[in-house]
């Protein structure tokens, strides 16, 4: 699943375009490697975003296209 679809279906990111434009300005990262949107997220993936100066690390539990807002919590864990 692209990164930027994954930000937004978790809930780590309210909208797509919000998430395409803190990759498109290197805020995220995948496994330490700074991500663009159409990067491939993967069961496993640890991934950091720059929100200001507060930074939020997760490591990626399921992926899937479509969840409900209940269930968005159970796709990744805090780190």
């Amino acid at each position: 699943m692209r990164l930027d679809k994954y930000l937004k279906v978790s809930r780590l990111i309210k909208r797509r375009t919000v998430a395409n434009e803190a990759c498109d300005a290197g805020r995220v990262m995948i496994n330490g490697k700074t991500a663009k949107a159409s990067a491939d997220v993967k069961v496993g993936d640890t991934i950091a975003i720059q929100f200001g100066n507060k930074e939020v690390t997760v490591e990626v539990l399921s992926v899937q296209e479509t969840v409900r807002k209940e269930e968005a919590k159970e796709m990744f864990q805090y780190l």
